[in-house]
């Protein structure tokens, strides 16, 4: 097998202000394994919050471009991969090399991946988009817009220094979209005492449920804090390995999973095992990502009850294409593998 790595550049349309941080641009690498004429891409992003950085994600590339190069085939190397053979990884770069061997497997066989998968008609929901955090006036601008566009889904980002503001912006996105389902996520940036005063109240601003309200590290608080919540109350940062899943399972409403901190799709499914019948249900986040980086969770996307697939519509050019999503939709491909491909010059123009 042949394998190579390029890194690209992912600008943002805007910046993107959350609790902790704000980003305008990205780099993402994306891996691509070739074989017998066929080739199979994965992306991985840089993350601070992960310890990601450009030259760290080269170095652990190059030695998962080693370690394929051991096999003979693609089929072995994902079959030693999910029986891991990679482990003490980083997770994103796992998730990546899997998306590469499914994407080629997927192509040899003229099969989508969601059929690898186990389900037969492509993947379809309603995907959340995001609005950072910015003035009431402007988050009620972009929601108006958004509506306009076909999402019915907003997901509401919160962690400003004075939680009123966060309540302000929720009101102002309520009042802009009265009949848009509301997703909260503050990224643990409340204490506490504040998710405590402030969840009643966006109960009644008719927000569906919070992501990680509180500081990630005191999985006891968390579950504590959704037994007595008005509304589900999910857990992301609090939720990075199956271990932490297990301790969470039954005690909050919602588990986010993003490929990039679980370590792809399989990791993903046994996520999914493990919780269902619990009352923990799942949700499926991303990274700002290129269309091929949040291809493959796209493929799993039926099997989630909130979907939060948005990263590669925050960019202002998206260099692959496959799996829609500007009306607030998102579908997996009916074309072999992960049925995505490069934008050509023209679409690039046009986007």
């Amino acid at each position: 097998m042949k394998v190579s790595q390029r890194t690209v550049r992912l600008e943002l349309t805007e910046p993107l202000r959350i609790s902790r941080s704000s980003m305008a641009a990205r780099d993402a690498l994306w891996l691509s394994v070739e074989y017998e004429g066929q080739c199979g891409h994965g992306e991985v992003v840089t993350s601070v919050y992960y310890g990601l950085d450009t030259a760290t994600l080269r170095g652990l590339l190059h030695a998962q471009a080693e370690w394929l190069a051991r096999f003979p085939e693609p089929e072995s190397a994902l079959e030693a991969l999910l029986d891991g053979g990679r482990e003490g990884t980083a997770p994103a770069v796992i998730a990546a090399v899997e998306s590469a061997l499914l994407d080629l497997l997927g192509k040899r066989t003229g099969i989508p991946v969601h059929e690898l998968l186990g389900t037969s008609a492509p993947p379809s929901a309603a995907t959340a988009r995001t609005i950072g955090i910015t003035a009431p006036p402007r988050a009620e601008t972009q929601a108006v817009r958004l509506v306009g566009d076909g999402f019915s889904v907003l997901k509401i980002k919160a962690g400003s220094r004075d939680p009123e503001d966060d309540l302000k912006r929720v009101r102002a996105v309520r009042a802009a979209a009265p009949n848009a389902r509301l997703l909260l996520d503050p990224n643990g940036a409340w204490s506490l005492s504040t998710a405590q005063r402030l969840l009643p109240r966006l109960a009644e601003l008719g927000v569906e449920a919070v992501e990680q309200p509180i500081a990630p590290g005191d999985l006891e608080a968390l579950a504590s804090l959704a037994e007595r919540s008005p509304l589900p109350v999910i857990a992301d940062e609090d939720a990075v390995t199956h271990e932490d899943v297990r301790r969470l399972a039954g005690r909050v409403q919602g588990i986010n999973v993003k490929l990039a901190k679980c370590g792809g799709v399989t990791a993903a499914l046994r996520i999914a095992e493990l919780i269902a019948g619990t009352g923990t249900e799942l949700m499926l986040g991303c990274l700002t990502a290129s269309t091929l980086g949040i291809a493959p969770a796209v493929h799993l996307a039926d099997r989630a009850r909130w979907i939060d697939l948005d990263g590669h519509l925050l960019l202002a050019h998206d260099p692959w294409t496959g799996i829609g999503g500007a009306d607030g939709t998102v579908q997996a491909s009916q074309h072999p593998g992960l049925g995505v491909r490069p934008r050509t010059v023209a679409e690039r123009e046009r986007a």
